[in-house]
């Protein structure tokens, strides 16, 4: 038995604490499941009074003042992706946390397409 003073640590990682601990123990996002290319974006709202957010919350919604992808927040946190959607999934379901979702493209008409097939042909 160790002193009651020793951390649970690892030399190369620094303090182990497993994923589930920090999920509260879910494993998945209760709303809609987020990409590694989603784009978040903090509204700028305050945390809701009463409401205890985790460190790890309170970073991502650091990092996310700008858009930022979930790959990143996830590379920045040193978290694996699943948690990172279930915070995000708490930070959304609070309104402190957005989706930037892309504009939608429409297809180009066919008279574009053949104008672009005709100029690749003539390079």
């Amino acid at each position: 038995m160790g002193s009651r003073h020793e951390r649970w640590v690892d030399e190369a990682a620094g303090p182990l604490v497993r994923p589930y601990a920090i999920t509260r123990g879910r494993t998945g996002p209760r709303g809609e499941r987020l990409d590694l290319v989603t784009i978040l974006t903090g509204t700028g709202r305050p945390v809701p009074e009463r409401t205890r957010l985790s460190p790890e919350q309170y970073r991502m919604l650091a990092l996310c003042r700008r858009p930022t992808t979930v790959a990143d927040i996830a590379s920045d946190l040193a978290l694996p992706v699943g948690v990172i959607e279930v915070l995000a999934d708490d930070l959304m379901d609070l309104g402190l946390l957005g989706v930037a979702r892309p504009a939608p493209v429409g297809r180009p008409d066919m008279d574009t397409l053949r104008r672009i097939r005709d100029d690749l042909r003539a390079l």
